[in-house]
């Protein structure tokens, strides 16, 4: 299989999730989460029960599921090496939280906005993200690369990931309790700063 065919097939399969998952979180804000079976879900996306399985295996993954850490992973690989973990782990949360929830995508605005508020309402979807926010924290790690191969640069980065993802939790529920009024990037970057200083997010280091 070619690169370029097989980029195509995961572009492919990202944007089937998507949609399937924009049917779900609309059935879950309309009917509530309980209220709502993976059939109802797989009728609403047009697709068979084996597809809506394939794509997300629980129901919870129709929630929790998204490209998300992908993203901060890129942003954290591209980042210059040599800036504090802070920085760099910081600065790509609140980019990546700009492009998924700024004003001129109001349809993500809107999907996260309840995809995190039926996080915090449902008992069995607060128990799953921490395994997702376990899952970003690898995924955090892995893309320091060798800026975290040593044992002791492995502890440094987990420590500092494991933070940051706390004010990220932080600054996430405090914007879906708000209704998503809030300037989310700068309200991550708020939570930063209470953890780490007022520089955190900002220009590197000469």
């Amino acid at each position: 299989m070619s690169a370029q065919h097989s980029t195509l097939r995961a572009r492919r399969r990202a944007q089937t999730q998507r949609t399937i998952q924009a049917h779900a979180i609309r059935l879950f804000s309309e009917r509530g989460y309980d209220a709502t079976t993976m059939n109802d879900v797989a009728e609403a996306a047009g697709v068979s029960p084996m597809t809506l399985y394939r794509h997300f295996p629980t129901k919870e993954d129709l929630v929790l599921i998204d490209q998300h850490g992908e993203l901060i992973a890129e942003r954290i690989a591209a980042s210059p090496p040599g800036q504090p973990l802070a920085r760099r782990i910081g600065g790509a949360l609140v980019a990546a939280a700009a492009a998924l929830a700024g004003d001129d995508v109001p349809a993500e605005r809107r999907t996260l906005l309840v995809r995190l508020q039926l996080m915090i309402s449902t008992p069995a979807l607060r128990a799953r993200h921490l395994d997702n926010q376990y899952a970003l924290q690898r995924a955090i790690i892995d893309a320091l690369g060798d800026e975290a191969a040593s044992p002791d640069q492995a502890f440094q980065a987990q420590a500092a990931a494991g933070a940051c993802l706390a004010a990220l939790h932080t600054a996430l529920v405090r914007w879906a309790e708000d209704e998503g009024r809030a300037d989310l990037p700068a309200l991550i970057a708020k939570a930063l700063a209470a953890v780490f200083g007022d520089d955190t997010i900002g220009r590197p280091a000469p």
